[in-house]
């Protein structure tokens, strides 16, 4: 499996290295994932048997089973799940480092030598399982830098010095070189185009909702799509420096900087568990050596404060509850890739969110129609519009034939049809000429008025793109298409600012797109125009303002930002592969009004916590001023050990029971 390390070098060093040594890699990491998958999935199995055998301890201790049934199922529990907490907690000890995997081998060492199985088999399960869905998260994260690399083809098309077109490795492709790209081609590099006009559906970079027209002098990213026409461009940049290339590096490094926050159970543990071990061991040896006391009364008395002290209440208290706490948020269609961020998540301040299919559908739809030549009847207008519509497989001109479509317009027969790029298209209809296009198109054929433009200007302000209709009589219709606001925004923000929580829209449509649809949601804050490291910049400045801040998105533009975010949401739907492994939390159904569900959650989840730990540390301390006083017992210590265990359990359960809509 690649590591973010390797993907830094392999993606983003010498461009010049070779074909052979990148296949080889390719190799080595395709046998390294191929070695590696077993072994999760063999930890897996495992943990699975050692959560029935753990139940089965239990079972089999509150129906009366034979002890060594119970013994039995407990070991085989603490066996398949624990090797690896004891092995990281004898090296902890070895080296004087009481640290979180020490002090679970302490306690459920402890548990078993005074004959709680049961106890002792949950308490590493829970813990192992915690455990496990950290590890995994981090690896799916890991991936998804990986899955960034399959975006930008490996070979281009480039003219040799002869005139020759041959297919090169990309990364062997010189600055200043010439490549070729066909429709429906990825681009393989960065550049400028020389020759030739198309669309480029720039959403994975970007982020826009529409495809871009690209003509002469335009710039090209890698891992965009061609759609429609052939073109030439001029490499501007190395592999190793593309866009996408700098994505990945920006995803690595945001993910490397988001250093996992320490447990407080792990904090606490450096000073609790010493800090007991003294105090036992001053019970045991003080008063005997310096008061006459009875040797086996005062040892006896250490016995029970240790068993007392046994961390086993505090340390189960957490991994309960947030299992409980991912259980709930899966049962509400939120998938949280870890305790740690759902923890987290009670801090949000600000919540970022870009705009194309988080807070809009990603899919234009044709909004508006003004007939301009009253003396054509209306269903003319529209069935001429539509007949020339229907022959483009343009975006835009897909929304108005749809549009058509529903309203049952009839279609009419085109002659000498023609795509004019970066304008629109023309045909004849009836044997007269007829154009549909945007602006640029409408000046060329000498269409356009003052009325017309400060029609055209209302609408493009309001975030939507203007196509019109002419005929050789003059201007004959115009249609507005915009990609629309989905019904749960609105309900979303308004919940988010009702938490507390401010918002911002990070687009890269234009600023007036991003400015009108962040006025209809009520979203505080909105920018357009942003390519993916400037909306990282933006969380940044978010950040380095002393709060915490979310991002949510779903494409592979929003990565380096959803990776630098203290929380990421991707739409889990829709969203892209490399935005879901690389976000924090996924939103199932795509519904934003998830998000001030997860942060009710992480709050409700933050404050089970704080009474586990409260009850268990007061149980504690209550018992541990008994035995001091000469009023405790061994099964007095048993007694409250288990019984705080219980309580913690129960009290982390209720959460599953919670609605947080």
């Amino acid at each position: 499996m690649l590591r973010p390390e390797e993907i830094g070098k392999s993606c983003c060093g010498d461009s010049h290295q070779s074909a052979n040594r990148d296949k080889n890699n390719e190799k080595d990491n395709e046998r390294s994932t191929k070695e590696s998958e077993p072994k999760r999935m063999g930890g897996a199995w495992l943990l699975v048997l050692a959560c029935v055998a753990a139940v089965s301890s239990e079972a089999a201790s509150w129906l009366g089973g034979p002890p060594w049934l119970v013994a039995g199922l407990a070991v085989a529990a603490v066996s398949a799940s624990g090797f690896g907490t004891y092995r990281k907690g004898l090296v902890a000890i070895r080296y004087g480092n009481l640290n979180i995997n020490a002090l679970m081998s302490i306690a459920v060492t402890g548990a078993m030598i005074i004959g709680q199985w049961p106890e002792a088999a949950m308490v590493m399960v829970l813990f192992t399982l915690a455990e496990f869905i950290e590890a995994k998260s981090l690896q799916r994260a890991r991936d998804a830098i990986a899955k960034l690399m399959t975006l930008s083809p490996d070979t281009a098309v480039v003219q040799q010095a002869d005139g020759a077109w041959i297919e090169r490795n990309a990364r062997d492709v010189e600055l200043g070189a010439i490549v070729r790209v066909k429709p429906g081609e990825r681009i393989a590099l960065d550049g400028n185009i020389v020759s030739g006009q198309s669309t480029v559906n720039q959403a994975p970079i970007t982020g826009e909702s529409l495809p871009v027209e690209k003509t002469t002098g335009d710039t090209v990213f890698a891992g965009t799509i061609n759609e429609t026409g052939a073109f030439e461009f001029r490499v501007t940049a190395a592999a190793g420096d593309t866009t996408l290339a700098r994505i990945i590096r920006a995803v690595d490094g945001a993910q490397g900087a988001k250093a996992p926050t320490q447990r407080f159970v792990d904090r606490f543990a450096r000073i609790y568990t010493p800090v007991v071990f003294c105090v036992a061991l001053a019970v045991a040896l003080v008063p005997p050596l310096a008061f006459g006391g009875v040797w086996l009364t005062w040892i006896y008395r250490a016995l029970v404060l240790l068993v007392i002290a046994c961390p086993c209440a505090l340390v189960i208290s957490t991994p309960v509850t947030i299992v409980s706490g991912l259980a709930a948020a899966a049962r509400h269609g939120i998938l949280v890739k870890g305790g740690a961020f759902l923890e987290r998540g009670r801090r949000l301040r600000w919540i970022a969110l870009d705009k194309t299919g988080t807070i809009t559908h990603g899919k234009p739809v044709q909004t508006e129609y003004q007939r301009l030549d009253p003396q054509l009847d209306e269903t003319r207008v529209r069935a001429l519009a539509a007949s020339l519509a229907s022959r483009s497989d343009h975006p835009v001109s897909r929304a108005i034939a749809e549009a058509a479509d529903k309203a049952s317009v009839p279609r009419i027969a085109v002659d000498r049809f023609e795509a004019v790029p970066g304008r629109g298209v023309r045909g004849v209809i009836d044997a007269r000429p007829y154009w549909l296009g945007n602006h640029r198109m409408m000046e060329e054929i000498g269409c356009c008025s003052v009325d017309v433009e400060r029609r055209v200007d209302v609408l493009e302000r309001a975030g939507k793109t203007v196509v019109m209709l002419a005929g050789d009589e003059g201007l004959l219709g115009l249609f507005a298409v915009a990609d629309t606001v989905k019904d749960s925004s609105r309900g979303a923000i308004a919940r988010l600012h009702r938490l507390g929580v401010r918002t911002a829209m990070l687009s890269g449509d234009n600023p007036h797109t991003a400015q009108a649809i962040a006025k209809k949601v009520g979203i505080d804050r909105a920018e357009g125009g942003l390519l993916p490291e400037d909306k990282l910049r933006v969380i940044e400045e978010i950040a380095a303002s002393g709060v915490q801040v979310g991002m949510v998105g779903d494409g592979i533009n929003d990565a380096p930002a959803l990776a630098r975010a203290d929380v990421g949401f991707a739409m889990g739907a829709m969203g892209a592969d490399a935005a879901i492994e690389t976000a924090d939390v996924a939103l199932m159904d795509d519904d934003l009004r998830k998000i001030p569900a997860f942060i009710r959650l992480s709050r409700a989840t933050h404050g089970i916590l704080t009474q586990n730990i409260a009850i268990a540390l007061v149980v504690k301390g209550v018992f541990l001023g008994l035995t001091l006083a000469g009023l405790g017992s061994m099964w007095m210590a048993v007694f409250a050990d288990a019984g705080a265990s219980l309580i913690v359990v129960g009290n982390g359960l209720r959460l599953l029971r919670k609605r947080f809509d």
